[in-house]
């Protein structure tokens, strides 16, 4: 199962964090794997070719994606919510169509760097 999770201090998003596989299907075939993978990425891009955001991030081949969020002000920081939001949307909505596959939760605990 994949563990996504959007990290929240203060009514801001600070991060997020998605590990594991689905197990859904054979690797390099699984389509959620894929959608929470697109939806990660597709993310980190947008806050940093978008709204030149610089994350610091953590990936590896084992299903790990993990970044944080500096701290922020004025349009980045409306920008960087809106775009988390959009992100929380997506494995919301994974969850709910592949349950079992995805456990997707928002938690206020991460810190920004």
């Amino acid at each position: 199962m994949i563990s996504a999770v959007l990290y929240r201090d203060k009514g801001r998003y600070t991060g997020f964090r998605a590990s594991g596989h689905s197990g859904y299907a054979e690797a390099g075939s699984d389509i959620i794997c894929a959608g929470v993978s697109v939806l990660g990425c597709t993310c980190v891009n947008a806050l940093e070719s978008l709204l030149g955001i610089r994350v610091i991030l953590r990936e590896n081949r084992e299903g790990l994606l993990d970044f944080s969020l500096p701290a922020l002000e004025g349009e980045a920081s409306a920008g960087a919510e809106l775009l988390m939001g959009a992100l929380g949307q997506g494995l919301s909505d994974l969850q709910d169509t592949y349950p079992g596959y995805v456990k997707f939760e928002i938690r206020e605990r991460r810190k920004r760097p």
